[in-house]
């Protein structure tokens, strides 16, 4: 099921820029503050109409995150390039990166879970109850 706001061919697109962009940084980049930083393509939204395109980006470990944000608006030029040689489209989106801060927010989401007072407040786990042969 398409997400909202996406048509499955945005998504089909989105999903191959990420694939070309991660083999596009496994190779390096000669930006200073991309070099020896591995990146993690997490997800590229791309436009309905397939002009414009947003790479969501987390560098390994976290480290240097602006750093590595300033070289890659630097790069967005090559890089769109690059997506355009790897990407068969009639036309290259425009690219423009973001850090992604999904799995920073889903870690407060599960630190507040594991926090006693909502604990008290969720119960005991029930435990799985086995399936026999003979429950209807």
């Amino acid at each position: 099921m398409a997400k909202s706001g996406q048509n499955p061919r945005s998504l089909r697109v989105g999903e191959e820029m990420r694939h070309a962009l991660a083999r596009i940084f496994e190779h390096g980049l000669h930006d200073p503050a991309l070099a020896g930083v591995a990146l993690t393509v997490t997800e590229v939204r791309v436009s309905p109409d397939l002009k414009n395109a947003t790479a969501f980006i987390i560098p390994l470990g976290g480290s240097h995150a602006a750093d590595v944000m300033a070289g890659l608006k630097r790069a967005e030029g090559y890089l769109r390039r690059a997506l355009a040689q790897a990407v068969k489209l009639r036309y290259t989106p425009a690219l423009h990166f973001t850090l992604d801060t999904s799995f920073e927010h889903a870690s407060q989401i599960d630190e507040l879970l594991r926090r006693p007072e909502v604990a008290r407040d969720l119960g005991p786990a029930e435990p799985a109850r086995k399936k026999t042969g003979d429950d209807s």
